[in-house]
């Protein structure tokens, strides 16, 4: 038993490892594991009876969860579906385990007692652990070393370390953990507001079903579904709890994707086809979709207890990816901790060194630790963490004022950094509103509005319905119209059949959507419907790529299908099948998929009808279908055969079977003999509005932009060229070219800047591969089967791609090959198959009208047009140009300028100019008011007309930045700050900085003693009170600053904060608050007794006005050295 259960482990480990480095969605994964476990516990014979399932008795899987691993949760949950035996019972068996009537269904108030007993059918999302939650916010970033600080004040206010106790310690200890408190709300306030936007888009998504109860078809919510309830569903429906099938049409097909990741929908049935419950197809599981057909299932198991919900816990462990930026602000705070750290080991070895041992008056161990935490104050700007909580969630404002909606603050960012854009065609690059634009016969062209003329001019029926003695061409095309009206699954909603044609709503995939609008378009079909009755059907599938449908005529009126097709077709008066007559067949699919099964093809414009198929019509059919796919046109071949049930029952009866199975297989045989090609049409799905515009601002901002499709190669590089993704009218390249570069030569000739070889791709810089300028590739899913990793090198550097006859795993390795090569990838999609590839990527985008799994798997939501994209992306880089410009604010004073005081009073004994409540009160306050107001900045200059960012390089700190932020601005606050702190101490004690500096505590007492001044009165109020001013001076440094700051390259006169361009008269607002923070500290009476604060004279608020403006001045010049001279030195550093 142990080695089983290991084998099963190591099957599990071996199939996750591999499905992950697939970077798929996590639900195909455990989806597979959980099969690949339950199959081979079959094959071990070690299957366990199922435990009795009364009514009221449910599984509870949360009981295992408890103390045990993956590994152990994941043999659990094994035993538990190798012991399901749902899917074998019959149906009598299901209904009496259930006590569910077949049907009446469940009465109401036995539904609401299981209910009650059992609890909503709904997912729990796993319940947050607010205590790790809570810890990780507080002790997190810039908190964990914070938290050292409080430790440290709180342990010098009281002895042993501090004589007496010391009140000021505890006021900054009180404060340093306030600090800490505001960091960990706003960090909560984030996640918060992440979780509101996920409950908003849930919301989005429907969730009601339809059940029998009381003999009533009811409709109710999803989550008010008990065990036992009879659920009927239909086309587009998404299946609300893990059902046993009990009745299903035979053309009923799901889609398993979300839990398998395979594209291929699974036919239903009502009777066990596996074993394995998991894989059996009269189960359909909770979160799939019904993509065609109807069919009527009971609940087997609800919310957590489904597949559904067992994978939900498997996947909850699982770590969400870092975003870029979040990558970003870890590697700020790293080396910030780092330097801190550095700093605080130099001084602590210098004091242990050469400090304490010379001068050992100067600084006990309490001043020594009080002097290390205002180092640490100093060097970690505390207000950083909470401006870019803000900077993110003004972003991501503007981006919802703009149809936006991103799901998680992080994600906003990202957006700038996009350089592949990788999107679905239907329904996201189009309108997804499929229309019949082309109609033709191999022998005759002709429009719908043109259709439905000439099938008026020729009817001779007031009923509408034909005659022999209509006309030919009339008779031609309402065969045509019948094939596309009958050969269909989809159908209108009955609710909107009072609204006008155009206006009412479908039920059925876009493609049968579009024949079934252009049938009841060109004439009623009101009477001519009700007299064909469908009697077999294959649906489409992605193996066979056509649709087959066997139809007989009415009872009512069975002459029209003989008027039509034939007067040897059956009817429902038949009572049995002899050798003559047929049943009608209808084929519909791709020409070339169609045509080898054709013999012969209708003539419209010949009155014998069927003509033979010989090799110059084959022609012609080749080009209307290539003339028409070069117009953007999706073409469908409609066909018609004959099924012959007399000849079917023979060969059943000859093989020894009548299985519904056998029976398609010979439907199958019979109905693609000899097919008669009825004509053709071309479906049109027209681009939407603002893609072309869209398409160039992305490619403007440095974007590359992609078709992934699962459509035709032609058809695809049409709608390329229409909506200017394929830049040239020239014929792209293909695989060929790949495989063989001369022929790309050969053919067109290429600039400098194209590559002659692969080996030309490792020049490039990395994250800035040089494209095909110019050069366009159009690849088919095989074509991508066949390629090698150097084949990809080259595809990936193609400047215009479409990619068609895709699988969603190739969509979703396409994302990861462009990954590999350094690509930021965004992903837009709006249908099932998407979602693999939108969880993949960098950025997922969904279309709100889209599939809500694709909507689940996004990271943005696009509740507007398409055209929002690149505002996105201007809004992501907006977002990360405005971080830096408040890091590039809060570094000069919140880190430089009061890192300095401590290093002078440590190394050169001179008084510490700035304390370490001030320093706090700068970091978190005065500086944070004009730093919420730098966040409303606009952008200075076209942000789309930049490249994308480099993650790997351009980070959100780099050099040129600490540069800008300590050695240009930082030293020149640093010396203000100094110079009036010693410039107080001059004016007011008679002793200046010659006579402080390398003193050390042995103050010029004599100097002092001249001024009538003591030493207690120097250092308890002379001191603290030029502190203040060093402090006033910083915060009105600072208004400069940000007046500099907020432009990286204009000067303040070109982009000043008035005009309308640039205004942002928060900037003012933000100054005058931190002018009063300011005044408060200064001059409250209590602020003043406890941390040591004083008045600061009026002069001293002056005097640094002048040396504000010197701040702007300065920048200005320099950013007219970087305009004027763009290559000179101070240009290469500029930031």
């Amino acid at each position: 038993m142990a080695r089983d259960k290991e084998k099963r482990k190591s099957l599990a480990l071996v199939r996750t490892q591999t499905m992950e480095r697939a970077q798929g969605n996590a639900a195909p994964i455990e989806f597979r594991t959980l099969s690949i476990h339950v199959t081979e516990t079959h094959r071990s014979g070690k299957n366990g009876g199922m435990p009795a399932y009364g009514k009221e008795r449910e599984a509870k899987p949360s009981r295992f969860w408890k103390g045990k691993s993956k590994e152990d949760v994941l043999v659990t949950e094994t035993d538990f579906f190798s012991t399901v035996d749902f899917h074998k019972l019959s149906e009598s068996e299901v209904n009496l385990r259930f006590n569910s009537d077949p049907t009446s269904g469940l009465t109401q108030p036995e539904a609401d007692r299981r209910l009650k007993a059992n609890g909503l059918n709904t997912l729990e999302s796993p319940k947050p652990n607010y205590f790790k939650m809570i810890l990780g916010y507080t002790f997190g970033g810039f908190c964990s070393i914070l938290w050292v600080g409080v430790i440290t004040f709180l342990i010098c206010w009281q002895p042993p370390l501090s004589p007496t106790p010391n009140v000021t310690n505890l006021a900054l200890a009180i404060l340093v953990l306030f600090v800490i408190i505001l960091q960990a709300s706003f960090s909560a306030f984030q996640d918060f507001s992440t979780a509101k936007v996920m409950s908003s888009i849930l919301d989005m998504i429907p969730a009601d079903c339809h059940v029998i109860r009381d003999g009533q078809l009811v409709k109710i919510p999803a989550s008010g579904l008990v065990v036992g309830d009879r659920v009927h569903l239909s086309l587009g429906n998404k299946v609300p709890a893990d059902l046993r099938l009990l009745q299903a049409s035979s053309d009923t097909r799901f889609d398993r994707a979300v839990l398998t990741g395979e594209s291929e929908a699974i036919e239903a049935s009502t009777t066990a086809t596996d074993d394995n419950f998991l894989e059996s197809k009269n189960i359909a599981f909770m979160g799939t979709h019904v993509v065609q057909g109807s069919c009527v299932g009971v609940v087997i198991l609800k919310g957590n207890d489904t597949l559904m919900g067992r994978i939900n816990k498997l996947t909850t462990g699982r770590k969400p990816k870092k975003t870029i930026i979040q990558r970003e602000i870890t590697r700020f705070i790293q080396i910030i901790i780092a330097l801190t750290v550095s700093l605080i080991l130099i001084i602590t070895i210098a004091w242990l060194a050469w400090l304490h041992p010379v001068y050992p008056d100067f600084m006990n161990l309490a001043t020594l630790l009080v002097t290390l935490m205002g180092c640490v104050i100093a060097f970690i700007p505390e207000g950083v963490p909470v401006c870019i909580s803000l900077t993110l969630l003004m972003i991501a404002r503007r981006m919802r004022e703009n149809d936006i909606l991103p799901k998680a603050l992080s994600t906003v960012e990202t957006l700038g950094c996009v350089n592949v854009i990788c999107s679905d065609k239907t329904g996201t690059l189009t309108e997804n509103k499929m229309h019949i634009s082309n109609v033709a016969f191999l022998d005759y062209e002709s429009t719908p509005s043109e259709v439905a003329a000439n099938i008026a001019k020729g009817l001779q029926s007031v009923n509408q319905l034909p005659q022999p003695s209509d006309d030919h061409l009339s008779l031609s095309l309402r065969q045509l119209q019948l094939a596309t009206l009958l050969c269909n699954n989809a159908k209108f909603d009955p609710e909107t059949m009072k609204l006008p044609l155009a206006e009412r709503k479908v039920l059925g995939d876009a493609t049968d959507s579009a024949l079934l609008r252009f049938a009841h378009q060109v004439s009623d079909t009101s009477a001519l419907a009700p007299s064909f009755e469908r009697t077999f059907e294959i649906p489409f599938n992605s193996r066979n790529k056509w649709m087959m449908t066997a139809h007989q005529g009415s009872r009512t009126n069975p002459q029209v299908i003989k008027t039509l097709f034939g007067s040897n077709i059956m009817d429902a008066n038949n009572t049995a099948a002899n050798e003559k007559d047929d049943m009608l067949v209808f084929v519909k699919g791709a020409p070339d998929v169609l045509l080898p099964y054709c013999s012969s093809f209708w003539s419209a414009t010949t009155k014998n009808g069927p003509q033979p198929l010989t090799p110059d019509w084959a022609a012609e059919l080749t080009r209307i279908q290539q003339t028409w796919s070069r117009g953007g046109k999706r073409v469908l071949m409609l066909c018609k055969g004959r099924y012959s049930p007399y000849l079917a029952q023979h060969n059943l009866s000859m093989a020894g079977s009548s299985t519904s199975n056998a029976i398609q297989e010979e439907l199958t045989r019979q109905g693609l003999q000899e097919l008669c090609i009825l004509g053709l049409v071309g479906i049109m799905d027209p681009p939407r509005a603002e893609i072309k515009d869209t398409i160039r601002a992305c490619r403007g901002a440095g974007a590359r932009f992609f078709m992934v499709t699962g459509d035709f190669g032609l058809t695809a590089t049409a709608i390329a060229k229409q909506i200017g993704l394929f830049s040239t009218e020239r014929e792209p390249h293909t695989y060929e070219n790949i495989m063989d570069p001369t022929l790309s030569k050969s053919s067109q000739g290429y600039g400098k800047a194209h590559f002659d070889d692969a080996s030309s791709l490792q020049q490039a810089e990395v994250g800035r591969p040089r494209f095909r300028e110019g050069t366009s590739l159009v690849l088919t899913g095989s074509d991508l089967a066949k390629m090698s990793p150097g084949e990809w090198d080259i595809v990936c550097a193609y400047e215009e791609i479409v990619f068609a006859r895709t699988s969603p795993e190739q969509k979703l390795r396409i994302v990861t090959e462009f990954q590999h090569r350094d690509g930021v990838v965004a992903v837009t999609g709006d249908g099932v198959n998407d979602a693999p590839a939108l969880k993949a990527a960098d950025v997922g985008v969904a279309v709100v009208s889209g599939s809500d799994v694709a909507i689940e798997a996004a990271d943005l939501i696009l509740l507007g047009g398409f055209d929002a994209i690149p505002e996105a992306i201007r809004l992501g880089r907006l977002a990360f140009q405005n971080l830096q410009k408040v890091i590039g604010y809060l570094l000069p004073a919140g880190s430089w300028s009061e890192v300095w005081p401590v290093l002078i009073n440590v190394f050169l004994g001179a008084p510490l100019s700035l304390s370490s409540f001030l320093m706090v009160i700068v970091c978190c306050f005065t500086d944070a008011f004009p730093c919420t107001a730098l966040v409303m900045e606009q952008e200075e200059f076209d942000l789309l007309s930049l490249q994308p960012r480099n993650s790997k390089k351009e980070h959100l700190i780099t050099l040129k930045i600490y540069a800008q932020s300590y050695f240009f601005i930082g030293n020149t606050m640093t010396f203000f700050c100094n110079m009036f702190f010693f410039l107080y101490l001059k004016e007011y004690t008679g002793v200046g900085f010659s006579d402080l500096v390398f003193t050390f505590g042995n103050l010029p007492e004599k100097k002092l003693a001249d001024r009538g001044i003591t030493l207690e009165e120097f250092n308890g109020y002379y001191v603290n009170t030029a502190q203040c001013v060093c402090f006033v001076t910083l915060v009105i440094l600072q208004w400069g600053n940000i007046l500099s700051v907020r432009n990286r390259r204009m000067s303040v006169l070109q982009a000043d904060p008035f005009r309308k361009q640039r205004r942002n008269l928060w900037l003012f607002l933000g100054i005058l608050a931190s002018f009063l923070v300011a005044v408060l500290v200064t001059e409250t009476p209590g602020i003043q007794e406890i941390m040591l604060t004083n008045s600061v004279p009026i002069k001293y608020w002056l005097l640094p006005l002048p040396c504000a403006l010197f701040i702007i001045i300065a920048d200005d010049v320099r950013k007219l050295i970087v305009r004027v001279f763009p290559r000179s030195f101070l240009a290469r550093i500029a930031w």
